[in-house]
């Protein structure tokens, strides 16, 4: 028997960017706030101090910070065929656990979208015509435009204390900056981070080629920072202890020292940790939620009551609770009815390993999560992607993230896996090789989607949520294109051998390729083919708000984050507006 506990205005599900911002956000109207998250307290010191910080095995062989897959993961499979089993061991993402979320671990790439990503299906029809969209790809405009959305991308970044040079300011093509970006109305917060020799020979080469090479936009600090809030960040140390890491400088953008404080500072927000929610209780019409049911650390069960629920988890984390509270309709691939779990996808990685002589060295082990310099001469709505056969695109980069001595060990096609012969081509290759990358768009497909397994069952007694995915004929042309441009790029370097990376055949869940999963509660202008209206409240269960990459119908060449931060801000605003009025924003 849950013990009931005295009732709250708001409750906030999860801890990390999205949650931290509403909770921080809506602190300022004096209402009773509980922000339920089901890992542990976390803080820069003493939790991320160096030397213990920087255990490659500890953290990012042993995801230290990651979700605990013994106590909850998910189930999978490539096709409705197929029989999906349980993950057992984190693979191809990973989620986040604890205060700030996976928020605490990224790299710090903070991309705006760009605006075709927001209109895909508008920007399409208008250009290419219907006959250009395969039968099954569910291609679904946000509902919000990039221009409604960039005051927010605006307050994220300077949140975030972003790095990185614009390339369209207020309309006006700025050289040295993406060329391609959506307008905003000023620039970065900080300076570009200091390029590196990868950099350096990526640019020159793109340039050459007649392609738009600019430095990636980093939440690392190119310098000390102090933000709009008040909030002091370190420079950053480019010691290449990013991803899957805390900084111990405070030199990466994340939640937990900054919005989070902010909120917990505040007499009407209650924090608790280790509080996994099991459910969101609804009444008997099922139009309205009434409570959330979660359990502590010591597998006390509680019901904490609530006048708005806003889930702001993981985004799978988020689409399992929305099916096992029945907010909203499951999707049936079959039928095409419902929409919970609609939508699901991912992204997809080709490219190139350039290898050069013993002259050219590139120093991988210095670097920063987000240090890059890319092109987005192949993205999404940049160059006629139809010609070549496919919808979408891709990012292209040179990342200087950091070479560390278990992750990274790049050696030519042919060399042994082990032995004697392998260990001197990686002296050999360590310092003489580098990466160019594409991270390709996934668009989403009436086969891909997340539901309820029906066989398995987490330590709660709960149904493990199944993920159905699989690559597409559209984005494996798309990834081969990419992975040529790739190559080439790599060869205009000076390099001594080029190994081309293409499309992978199939979707596998097993080797990491990004924490960059998508959908399953899709925002947008139709309750039929959305769960989510355009400011992430549910058609069906007014009181309930959504956030996170969940409510992104397709998935784009560009990492998430700064599209979850812009969001949780218009997000924000739009409680506000429906706390002085409750009712649904939009009518179904």
């Amino acid at each position: 028997m849950a013990t009931q506990l005295k009732s709250a205005d708001i409750v906030i599900v999860g801890l990390g960017w999205t949650g931290g911002i509403l909770a921080k956000e809506l602190a300022e109207t004096g209402l009773s706030i509980v922000v339920l998250e089901r890992g542990g307290p976390r803080d820069t010191n003493p939790d991320f101090m160096y030397p213990t910080i920087h255990d490659e095995l500890r953290y990012a062989q042993r995801h230290e910070l990651m979700q605990n897959v013994s106590r909850e993961t998910l189930t999978f499979r490539n096709n409705a065929s197929e029989t999906a089993l349980p993950m057992r061991q984190l693979g191809s993402f990973l989620p986040g656990e604890g205060v700030g979320g996976a928020g605490v671990h990224w790299n710090g790439v903070t991309w705006r979208w760009l605006p075709w990503d927001h209109e895909p299906l508008k920007q399409t029809l208008s250009r290419y015509g219907k006959a250009v969209i395969p039968p099954d790809m569910q291609l679904q405009d946000w509902g919000v435009a990039y221009d409604e959305l960039e005051p927010y991308y605006d307050k994220f970044e300077y949140l975030c204390g972003v790095s990185g040079k614009a390339g369209n300011l207020r309309g006006e093509s700025i050289d040295g900056g993406n060329v391609f970006e959506g307008p905003r109305q000023r620039d970065y917060p900080n300076p570009p981070m200091l390029q590196t020799h990868a950099g350096a020979l990526f640019e020159k080469a793109a340039k050459s080629l007649g392609y738009h090479p600019f430095p990636g936009p980093s939440a690392n600090m190119s310098q000390a920072y102090i933000n709009p809030d008040g909030v002091a960040f370190g420079a950053c140390h480019y010691c290449g202890y990013c991803e899957r890491f805390g900084c111990e400088a405070n030199a990466k953008a994340s939640a937990h020292f900054t919005v989070i404080p902010l909120a917990a500072g505040k007499s009407n927000v209650e924090i608790r940790t280790n509080a996994r929610v099991m459910k969101v209780n609804l009444d008997t019409k099922k139009t309205r939620a009434e409570s959330v049911t979660y359990i502590d650390a010591g597998g006390r069960e509680f019901e904490q009551p609530a006048g708005l629920v806003v889930l702001s988890a993981y985004a799978l984390g988020n689409v399992h609770l929305m099916l096992l509270s029945g907010i909203g309709k499951p999707y049936n691939p079959t039928s095409g009815d419902g929409v919970v779990g609609r939508n699901y996808a991912y992204q997809i990685g080709s490219g190139a390993t350039v290898f050069f002589d013993e002259k050219t060295w590139i120093n991988p082990f210095m670097g920063a999560g987000a240090l890059a310099v890319n092109i987005d001469d192949f993205n999404t709505g940049s160059f006629d992607h139809a010609r070549e056969g496919f919808i979408g695109g891709g990012g292209i980069s040179t990342p200087s993230s950091g070479g560390r001595p278990i992750g990274f060990h790049p050696v030519p096609p042919g060399t042994p896996a082990w032995g004697v012969e392998w260990k001197r081509a990686v002296v050999r290759h360590y310092n003489h090789t580098l990466t160019v990358i594409n991270q390709g768009s996934v668009m989403s497909y009436r086969q891909n989607y997340l539901d309820l397994d029906p066989a398995y069952r987490d330590r709660y007694g709960r149904p493990l949520l199944r993920m159905t995915f699989d690559y597409h004929a559209n984005e494996q042309k798309q990834a081969n294109f990419l992975a040529d441009i790739c190559v080439k790029i790599g060869q205009e370097m000076g390099a001594e051998r080029v190994a081309r990376r293409g499309s992978p055949e199939r979707y596998s869940i097993v080797p990491y390729q990004s924490t960059h999963n998508t959908g399953g509660a899709a925002m947008g202008a139709d309750p039929t083919t959305s769960a989510l209206n355009r400011y992430c409240q549910t058609w069906d269960v007014s009181n309930v708000f959504v956030t996170g990459a969940c409510a992104f119908p397709q998935n784009a060449g560009k990492n998430p984050t700064g599209p979850i931060g812009a969001l949780a801000y218009w997000t924000a605003d739009a409680i506000k507006r429906y706390l002085k009025n409750p009712a649904p924003l939009v009518p179904a």
